[in-house]
């Protein structure tokens, strides 16, 4: 029969206190420990290129945005559909560290995309004003930042047309005149902020309709998504095809992580069961492709024609990361697991030399090796902000996991 006296029968106390402590600490790692990826060493070096990239953009009417093919600095105005980034970027700094000039650079930058609030000629109001505007509302509650994304949302709700029963993309396409692009999922949360905010019901109806739609019409069987579907005046589709794909029937990466994103939060905000599975449905594709490289950073397409030896797109595997940290919250114990390990993969590969930029490297933008728009031969393995904005985000979700 096991002796059941004290163990300090055979320890002294202090001796007792010693070995319990070791034990402690040789069964039971640290969190820093456990994680494969050093946030805060990548914050600090984000730190060091963004304060760079702040000294080369004096002019507020430049926003940061990728690099030409002869590899100079490429900016944009504020209309460009992804001037809303560099704003975001910067919030996310300050959410990090909550040192003043970060705050300081973000109010600047975001102020500076004031204007957009009235644009009504984009279905990108999203990505260009809740990106800066949303995330200095959250961190900050300045009134004079809802005041502009309530009235940005009202500008986006004019391209929705209730005979379609979609937010118009592009003005045409292709000699179709109302394409609709999966990206365009992305821009709902500024409807789904603005109809909570406001206690807007036709914003949310406008914002589940353009889901539900979508939903319907872009996806395959198999889960992946089309890129441009093409509609008639009564919403009904005339065409599948893609802009920045390889092919029409290809799977396009970064439009399948705008679906895997778009429908994680599109669950978060309405808490409808098909639009968690859609995203699950989608990052299972993803995760699951044979063409998926192994470090989990996709070729820009799929499908692309030339795999292995085709460049990757890295913003897509930080939309990923970013995306599948969310989801992993609504899923089941397994799957949250498996989402929550190829998040963790993707941020190791993009935190490695293989596509974190160097100080003073990559005009000082913090990922490489991206592709914005390979058909038109523009920003093909280049630095693109984006990736900057949702890499950010992505290490502040993975560093607030339990």
């Amino acid at each position: 029969m096991p002796d059941s006296r004290p163990l300090n029968r055979f320890l002294s106390f202090p001796k007792l206190l010693a070995a319990v402590l070791l034990a402690l600490t040789v069964s039971r790692p640290t969190q820093a420990q456990k994680r494969k990826v050093d946030v805060k060493a990548q914050f600090a070096r984000a730190a060091e290129q963004l304060t760079r990239l702040l000294g080369t953009h004096p002019d507020l009417t430049q926003f940061p945005y990728s690099t030409k093919p002869d590899g100079t600095l490429k900016d944009t105005k504020s209309e460009w559909w992804t001037s809303g980034f560099f704003g975001g970027t910067l919030w996310y700094m300050y959410e990090y560290g909550q040192q003043p000039q970060w705050r300081q650079a973000a109010e600047q930058w975001t102020t500076a995309m004031q204007a957009e609030q009235l644009n009504t000629g984009t279905h990108d109001l999203g990505f260009m004003l809740y990106c800066p505007f949303g995330n200095g509302y959250r961190l900050t509650q300045n009134p004079a930042y809802s005041a502009v994304l309530l009235t940005g949302a009202k500008s986006l709700a004019t391209r929705f047309d209730p005979q379609v029963g979609l937010i118009k993309s592009w003005n045409s396409f292709q000699g179709f005149k109302y394409p609709v692009i999966i990206d365009n999922m992305m821009n709902l949360e500024l409807l789904c902020w603005a109809a909570r905010t406001s206690n807007d019901s036709t914003l949310r109806r406008l914002s589940i309709t353009h889901a539900d739609n979508t939903l319907k019409n872009h996806f395959r069987p198999d889960g992946s998504t089309f890129h441009v579907v093409c509609y008639d005046e009564h919403g009904q589709p005339l065409a599948r095809k893609t802009a920045q794909g390889a092919a029409d029937n290809s799977a396009w990466a970064r439009g399948q992580a705008w679906a895997i994103y778009g429908y994680t939060m599109l669950y978060r905000e309405t808490r409808l069961d098909r639009y968690r599975e859609q995203a699950r449905r989608t990052a299972d594709f993803y995760l699951r492709h044979p063409n998926l490289p192994a470090d989990k950073v996709p070729y820009w397409d799929f499908n692309a024609p030339n795999i292995p030896n085709e460049e990757r797109d890295a913003s897509a595997a930080a939309i990923v990361a970013s995306a599948l940290l969310e989801l992993q919250q609504y899923s089941p114990a397994a799957d949250a697991r498996r989402y929550r390990q190829a998040a963790e993969q993707m941020l190791v590969s993009l935190s490695s030399p293989a596509y974190r930029a160097a100080v003073g490297e990559n005009h000082d933008f913090l990922i490489k090796h991206c592709v914005a728009h390979k058909p038109a031969k523009t920003e093909v393995d280049a630095p693109l902000t984006y990736a900057d904005y949702y890499y950010l985000e992505a290490l502040l979700r993975y560093d607030r996991l339990k």
